[in-house]
């Protein structure tokens, strides 16, 4: 005699198959159609800079840059961390000339001391990459600067950065800047330049925060590129893809950041193929004079029409520069 319970249990494991299924498909399918970077290029006698090399896309594009015989400057907050991976990096690729530095793109102090010892040391960077980023935190949070940390994070500290080695990466060229944004930007629906660190509006949803400082990577990017223009210093932004890294652990919002990081390790991309189009805009022959776009897979793609807006752009610029008070000296060190 069959009981009404062997019904409900077969149902419940169809069910649970049907999610696995969906899940692995998920996963194969999206894994497939990410873009990989094809290009052999050789890196010898290349210096390149990745910020937020201690985990994620950029441990792996820094060692893929190391791979091609670039020098590579790992610029990371935690340095014992950021010195295991460069051990490691030297070790799978065989390349000694793998150094990490104190970086901390929250603290513009930090920035400066940063940007200040490169410019005293290095006397050619070719390679950029402006990596390093967070989660928003829930509530607001300032930096000791008195600026909102996750726009601090993920594009002031860049954006000093960036301006402060503008003279060598000059001197360098052709040389590269690759920003890493991402698809978050489409949550800023509307960038208030003059309020970026919500002094006038309440603080919003984290996906909101996140997605203003993405789309203000693409809009540095934008103008970046529009004055560099002749001087054979190019700029590209992109999106990764959906990866699994620490980044969505790092939420306070803790059962958030779990549920997210369990099906991010499930479907998403892992660190290597996420780091892919990064690579791609670093060193592929194919992007060599295209400046001031926005990529994802390794392609050209979609962005939202904020993130094409010009005037924007050089608003976002011009109230960057007052947020992170640059001084003189700095541009002094950016050439100008």
């Amino acid at each position: 005699m069959r009981l009404a319970g062997d019904g409900n249990h077969l149902t419940m494991w169809l069910w649970i198959t049907g999610i696995i299924c969906v899940i692995v498909a998920v996963r194969v399918i999206y894994r497939r159609q990410s873009g990989v970077c094809t290009s052999k290029k050789s890196l010898d006698g290349k210096t390149a800079i990745v910020t937020g090399s201690s985990a994620g896309i950029g441990k792996e594009t820094a060692r893929d840059l190391a791979r091609r015989g670039a020098r590579v400057i790992l610029a990371c907050r935690n340095v014992q961390k950021a010195q295991k991976v460069a051990d490691d990096i030297i070790g799978t690729t065989g390349n000694g000339q793998v150094f990490v530095k104190q970086l901390d793109t929250s603290d513009l102090a930090s920035v400066r001391k940063f940007a200040k010892q490169i410019i005293d040391t290095e006397k050619e960077l070719h390679i950029l990459v402006n990596n390093a980023g967070i989660a928003a935190p829930s509530v607001k949070t300032l930096t000791t600067d008195g600026l909102e940390m996750t726009m601090a994070t993920n594009h002031f500290g860049h954006f000093l950065l960036t301006n402060m080695l503008l003279d060598l990466l000059k001197k360098s060229a052709p040389s590269r800047v690759v920003n890493v944004s991402s698809q978050g930007h489409n949550c800023c629906n509307n960038l208030v330049v003059d309020d970026l660190n919500y002094e006038k509006r309440p603080y919003p949803s984290i996906f909101a925060s996140y997605g203003q400082t993405k789309l203000a990577n693409i809009l540095f990017t934008v103008e970046l590129a529009e004055r560099m223009k002749g001087t054979g210093v190019t700029t590209n932004s992109l999106h990764p893809g959906v990866v699994n890294t620490e980044i969505v652990l790092k939420t306070d919002k803790k059962i958030i950041g779990h549920v997210v990081g369990f099906l991010f390790k499930l479907m998403a991309k892992d660190e290597a193929l996420g780091a892919q189009t990064t690579i791609h805009l670093a060193v592929s022959e194919d992007v060599e004079n295209i400046s001031g776009e926005y990529f994802a897979d390794c392609k050209i793609a979609k962005r939202s029409e904020q993130a094409k807006d010009r005037g924007l752009a050089k608003k976002l610029w011009e109230m960057s520069e007052m947020a992170v008070s640059l001084t003189q000296e700095d541009l002094h060190y950016a050439g100008k």
